[in-house]
């Protein structure tokens, strides 16, 4: 009677030895997914306290206590718990919607391909053009080893760690340590990549609205202003050694209209701009769910791919323009080794960062003992990507008449506003920003309220304290500060600090070590790898 009483409560209970299960729930407060507010029925709140009834019965090893099949979940409807307090619902599990390799190679490429990608050349600049490029590869290299020793932590753990993450191996060797600190790293690289953001949007809005004001008053810059038929700008030729004045100041002069003046007091780039984007963007980061904007995803890949055609139609326009001057600084040119090169490593951090999510990337390709390899394959492609497109802007800077001292953290700032593929460009980014910065803020909300209140939605209230202050920060750098690839490099350098040097370095000494397998050289190389991150983190400060 009690099994019929629970049949017409909820007709998806069968017995014990049918396969047909209840569908398993867990509390709404710890569901990221598309409908965070989904209810749940006594029934299932019933059947997830019984999983936890039966898991503190036995181990995993002794079968005499395990859960009949009416108490565990399907495969579809299974959660991985994260140590910050969440849980992610399992996708993919069935072999045949595995990825094969070429898309878990492009995943990992699209995933790590961000707004570095505009700081390049001023990082191959920054470090001259023959260290740049030697740092490049050496940092590159450098990043990978680390990515694969942050894939391959779970599996020196004696114990089931299918479902685990990163941070779940961080709290595993250095318990509440490891899981807050890697909260905290994780929140330095969510929210530093929020204010590139936002000082990118105020960037790109400026120069979309510029174009087309620009275009509706026939408002054109001369030739002879930027010294290289219109095609590229020095915006600030005061950085350039030989102090040329003949070069223009402006991105676009010759604005004799009458109502100009108004113009640009409204439309400030610094000034008004990124106060404008406040009306757009709050009320978006209030939303409960990101699964809308998770759509538009695809627009990175366009945009990088657009980029690179972009860079490759400037490059031959321009031509290559490269005279080597090995330690002494030219009029026009930048030595090749420059004391300015820890700049370039700290971009570098984060350019290649993709630690915190490496884990969950290849549990979904199809062939597990390919990881390795694809791994490997998908950093070379990222590391030409950026050699392409660094290396491209630098050699085609036109110098003379310009200096190559000239190139803009962001590169498309060494374009005209007039400039239409470049404005193409600007406002595609734009669209695209628009999009993903609500998810960035979705990253960061769900962590951390998560695992301040257990609930990454406690009221409305709270999530929009949290959200003006990302937003006040980014405002604030976008005002005063809006140097992107010091921002890149200052919180590249951080966060790779903790999850891409200590902690993967000291794992692999911790895990060798209770192996009986830690020998001196491996002790010595991982320990410099640490040195290695301080270092990085330290040198931001001094130079």
């Amino acid at each position: 009677n009690d099994m019929k009483r629970r049949r017409a409560a909820n007709p998806h209970i069968v017995d014990a030895g049918t396969k047909n299960v209840l569908p398993f729930h867990v509390e709404p407060r710890n569901i990221v997914g598309d409908d965070p507010q989904e209810r749940v029925s006594a029934e299932a709140a019933i059947l997830n306290s019984r999983v936890h009834y039966y898991s503190r019965l036995t181990a995993s090893s002794d079968r005499l206590l395990s859960p009949p099949n009416h108490v565990i979940p399907r495969q579809e409807e299974i959660y991985i718990y994260s140590p910050l307090g969440t849980a992610f619902k399992v996708t993919g599990s069935d072999p045949s919607s595995k990825n094969p390799s070429i898309i878990t190679i492009f995943a990992i490429w699209n995933t790590m391909m961000g707004t570095s990608i505009l700081s390049i050349p001023w990082g191959i600049k920054q470090a001259g053009f023959t260290l740049g490029i030697l740092i490049l590869i050496f940092t590159g290299l450098l990043m990978l080893y680390c990515c694969y020793i942050v894939l391959k932590s779970p599996k020196a753990i004696n114990m089931d760690t299918s479902d685990w993450e990163f941070p779940d191996v961080c709290s595993f060797y250095f318990g509440k340590f490891g899981k807050w600190s890697s909260l905290f790293f994780s929140m330095v690289s969510l929210i530093g990549a929020m204010v590139v953001y936002w000082v990118l949007m105020s960037n790109f809005l400026y120069n979309t609205g510029q174009f087309i004001y620009n275009y509706a008053h026939n408002v054109n810059g001369s030739d002879s202003e930027f010294g290289t038929n219109g095609s590229v700008i020095c915006p600030y030729p005061t950085t350039e050694p030989g102090g040329n004045s003949t070069i223009s100041t402006l991105y676009i002069s010759g604005n004799d209209t009458s109502d100009g003046s108004s113009f640009e007091h409204w439309w400030s780039k610094t000034n008004t701009i990124p106060l404008y984007l406040i009306v757009l963007l709050l009320p978006l980061l209030c939303f409960r769910s990101a699964a809308f904007f998770a759509r538009f995803t695809f627009l990175g890949t366009i945009s990088v791919v657009y980029l690179i055609v972009l860079v490759t139609i400037k490059a031959v326009h321009l031509g290559f323009h490269l005279e080597f001057h090995w330690f002494d600084t030219a009029r026009l040119y930048v030595p090749e080794f420059r004391l300015l090169f820890p700049q370039f490593t700290g971009v570098l951090t984060l350019a290649f960062f993709i630690h915190n999510c490496i884990v969950t990337l290849m549990k979904n390709n199809k062939h597990q003992e390919n990881n390795v390899r694809d791994l490997s394959v998908a950093y070379l492609l990222v590391g030409l990507t950026y050699l392409y497109v660094g290396v491209l802007i630098f050699a085609a800077f036109p110098s003379p008449p310009l200096s190559k001292d000239c190139i803009e953290p962001n590169f498309l700032d060494n374009f005209p506003t007039s400039d239409v593929l470049v404005f193409v460009a600007r406002a595609f980014l734009l669209f695209q920003m628009i999009t993903v910065y609500p998810l960035l803020g979705y990253l960061v909300r769900v962590q951390m309220m998560g695992q301040i209140f257990g609930n990454h939605y406690p009221s409305f209230l709270h999530v929009l304290v949290l959200n003006i202050l990302i937003v006040g920060a980014g405002v604030l750098m976008a005002k005063f500060y809006p140097n992107i690839g010091s921002i890149i490099r200052f919180s590249g350098a951080t966060c790779g600090l903790a999850l891409v040097f200590v902690f993967p370095a000291l794992i692999h000494m911790i895990s060798l070590r209770r192996q009986g397998l830690l020998r001196w050289p491996s002790a010595i190389f991982h320990s410099f790898l640490i040195l290695l991150g301080m270092a990085n983190l330290l040198a931001q400060f001094f130079m």
